[in-house]
């Protein structure tokens, strides 16, 4: 379990056969595990300043390619705060950028989601974009925007998103959990 609170910029230092390397003053454990831009994955190494992981073939399908700067978050631990919201670290697709625009010191992103993933986003509701726990600010036919504080900007790589890129998304188990309990109940009275 995670919140989505970024806790470092990591660096890609390799990624060959399947191993992904990655330099990061997180403290981690063999067996621990971290989010690599909301993709949960397994510390299978941890030399000095570093941390290996293994990823297979769903993840290399469901998630977007890394790129040399990756937001890193350590899993949650019982007792620590709760500061964005509950994210699993399984990411449900890949959206696209359709545009950033400054608005004052603010940033607003624009993203096209996949149609089975915007029926479970909501305007003020949660969405994690690349590992970043952020509220949503506005829902249309194709996607969500979401507003970026400076603060997010400079502690995230999200400072670098540009049309077209690709974003890894998380969206709130929550709302799957509503759908699960609720559409026996709407089949069974139609």
């Amino acid at each position: 379990m995670f919140t989505g609170i970024v806790q470092e910029r990591g660096r890609i230092s390799s990624f060959e056969a399947g191993r992904l390397v990655v330099e990061s003053g997180v403290r981690a454990a063999i067996g621990d595990s971290v989010a690599v831009n909301g993709v949960c994955l397994t510390v299978v190494e941890a030399p000095d300043g570093r941390l290996a992981f293994d990823l297979v073939q769903e993840t290399l399908d469901r998630a977007k390619p890394f790129r040399d700067e990756v937001n890193l978050e350590a899993a949650l631990r019982a007792g620590e705060p709760l500061g964005g919201h509950y994210v699993q670290g399984h990411v449900d697709g890949v959206g696209h950028v359709r545009s950033v625009e400054t608005e004052g010191a603010d940033v607003v992103v624009r993203v096209d989601a996949p149609p089975e993933l915007l029926r479970y986003l909501v305007e003020k509701g949660s969405v994690t974009v690349e590992g970043v726990s952020l509220t949503v600010a506005g829902v249309d036919e194709r996607g969500f925007s979401v507003a970026l504080i400076p603060h997010t900007l400079a502690e995230t790589t999200l400072d670098a998103l540009a049309a077209g890129d690709p974003v890894n998304l998380e969206v709130d188990v929550l709302a799957k959990y509503v759908e699960r309990l609720v559409a026996p109940r709407l089949r069974s009275s139609a």
